[in-house]
């Protein structure tokens, strides 16, 4: 009983500790960048080596998210159940996926303890007095503590928690394992494991890590290299702006901000046939656009919205239909965490693909709202009659939410500050407005809402770096140039090409997170569109309007999933309540691909 009592309080003090240690790397990622363009502004001192220090707070903040995702149970899946709560008898399909999830851990681990053994054989500071294997060493720490914990949620009995440890001691026999490669096809036997873990609900990073830690070991290269891009990409300069515009648009989910934008909307468009559901395609924009996915507006938002649409005398079916296709519409919109990662991974001005995506962003909100227009006078709803005096009085009562937007755009096109430094100063601003104006928000809700945020983050993180790995192997082993020299030779003319890369870029939204999506996949076909004459900016956003398609695509696209699970409704009815909306984004997307003057106009 002794020890048990220890070890139980040993765990509660390192959640403690994990949880203050999240909330103190996010308040530094926060005001780090904005005393830098504070000090810029007054011409003082700033901090040394700042950004290079928010850069690796990404990491850190990326690991202990993985951290708190794997002890609450919310590491990204397919899956709508939970794949770690104890059960009590073992299901084999179950424990494969939870084999596979802790083996891919332990491997992450390992390898990220290889990357920081020879970092610190050959020290390099990042900071004054601070060697870049410190900041490294959360990598193993972080991808150790979520094995343990994989561990500990996996099975109630012990006997059974063991088998995991059993397989990973099997596994890790030299002898063992080079038998496997030379009797068996291993390789095809690993991803076809690998796919049935992911189909029990292992986390989308396990497919990922899994596949490259797969395809580096049959090749006898170090796993070290996973880790080693994983911590290229993370800590690039555009980065830190996930967590930051992550934890504005979650600072502005658990406030009242939307509830009073609703109001102002009501009051400036109520009077227009259609006009509850023109609100709620921006509202919806608006926090997609801030948030970075489009499920976290359909969860967070749908409760509110969808009340709303059946009061005002629109159908379920429509409503439904409505709040699951709004949750995508705004990644075409800064500061879109698609667009960062994009840009980030392509080597294209995140700047220039903001503004490539303002018109065909507002290309798909105008074709969504018009086919609510219709709905509106089709229905016969009863219009709002429009009255300017209140209108203005709301619009002056939300007049601090209603200036976010153009403080986001001052700050990224205005060329004032930095991407970073406008997130870091909208973290701030929505922190004053929300805690100290409208005091919607306590200061002790604070530190939920930041770990809440975190544990996101990091599922978002450590899927971008295991899929940066795989990426790493994908190129090393040329599967790009290959596909280049089959697509030349298949593929006569560019618009044939781009009418193939929508259907893939489909099937892709229905399967992969679009993260992931973004890390993988864009090496792939960026030679292609290279190859084809279409500007680095024009596919950028015909990527982007194919993966939110993707995301109403039946039958597993993943908005789809989210607006059943959120409104307990069958997949038969969201089907049947997305498809007109579906084809409306399906003409969309054909306007924005093949008519390059929607996205590039702005940049002439």
């Amino acid at each position: 009983m002794v020890k048990i009592s220890s070890l139980g309080h040993i765990f509660h003090r390192l959640k403690w500790g994990e949880d203050a240690l999240a909330i103190f790397i996010f308040s530094a990622m926060t005001i780090l960048p904005f005393f830098e363009s504070f000090s810029r502004l007054f011409n003082i001192n700033s901090i040394p080596a700042s950004q290079i220090l928010v850069q690796h707070f990404t990491l850190w903040i990326g690991l202990l998210g993985g951290i708190l995702a794997a002890r609450q149970n919310k590491l990204l899946a397919l899956t709508r159940e939970s794949l770690f709560k104890k059960d009590k008898e073992i299901h084999f399909g179950k424990w494969v996926a939870k084999v596979t999830t802790f083996l891919v851990l332990v491997s992450l681990a390992w390898g990220s303890w290889e990357l920081v053994k020879v970092e610190m054989q050959y020290p390099i500071d990042i900071a004054p007095n601070i060697p870049r294997w410190f900041a490294q060493i959360i990598m193993p720490l972080g991808f150790g503590l979520m094995a343990v914990q994989i561990y500990l949620n996996s099975y109630e009995k012990q006997l059974h928690r063991i088998t995991l440890i059993i397989v990973g001691l099997l596994l890790s026999l030299g002898g063992i394992t080079d038998m496997f490669f030379e009797m068996i096809p291993a390789l095809y036997i690993g991803i076809f494991i690998i796919a049935v873990s992911l189909f029990y609900g292992a986390p989308i990073f396990v497919g990922l890590g899994g596949l490259a830690v797969l395809m580096f070991w049959s090749e006898y290269t170090p796993i070290s290299a996973i880790p080693a891009e994983a911590y290229r990409i993370v800590v690039s300069p555009t980065l830190p702006t996930i967590p930051l515009f992550t934890l504005a648009g979650y600072l502005l989910a658990e406030s009242k901000a939307s509830e009073r934008l609703v109001k102002v909307f009501r009051e400036l468009f109520g009077w227009i046939p259609g006009g509850t559901p023109v609100i709620i395609v921006f509202l919806c924009g608006f926090f997609t656009a801030l948030t970075g996915g489009s499920g976290v507006t359909i969860l967070a938002l749908g409760g509110l919205l969808l009340p709303m649409l059946l009061k005002d005398g629109y159908s379920r079916t429509f409503s439904l239909g409505l709040i699951t296709v709004s949750g995508s519409i705004g990644l075409l919109f800064p500061p879109s965490l698609p667009l960062i990662i994009y840009g980030v991974t392509a080597g294209v001005s995140v700047k220039d693909v903001f503004i490539a995506g303002l018109m065909p962003g507002a290309l798909l909100v105008f074709m969504i709202s018009s086919w609510a227009v219709i709905q509106g006078k089709k229905s016969n709803i009863k219009l709002k009659k429009f009255v300017s005096k209140k209108a203005l009085t709301v619009s002056w009562d939300t007049k601090w939410e209603l200036f976010l937007p153009v403080l986001i755009l001052l700050g990224v096109f205005g060329g004032y500050t930095t991407l970073v430094e406008t997130a870091a100063i909208t973290v701030i601003y929505i922190f004053i407005i929300e805690v100290l104006v409208y005091k919607d928000i306590k200061i002790n809700d604070l530190p939920k809402i930041i770990i809440d945020c975190a544990t996101l983050i990091g599922g978002v993180i450590i899927i971008l770096g295991v899929a940066m790995g795989l990426t790493s192997y994908l190129v090393d082993a040329q599967v790009p140039m290959l596909i280049l020299s089959w697509t030349k030779e298949v593929v006569s003319n560019k618009y044939l090409f781009l009418l193939m890369l929508n259907i893939f870029l489909l099937l892709v939204g229905c399967l992969m997170d679009i993260f992931s999506a973004i890390i993988v996949i864009v090496p792939l076909i960026a030679p292609l569109g290279n190859h084809f004459g279409i500007e680095p900016v024009h596919l950028a956003i015909i990527f982007i309007a194919n993966l939110e398609l993707g995301f109403l695509t039946p039958p597993v696209g993943m908005n789809l999933f989210l607006s059943a699970y959120r409104f307990d409704e069958d997949m038969p009815k969201i089907y049947q309540a997305t498809l007109p909306f579906f084809i409306i984004k399906l003409l969309a997307v054909a306007l924005i691909t093949y008519i390059p003057i929607i996205t590039l106009g702005l940049l002439q």
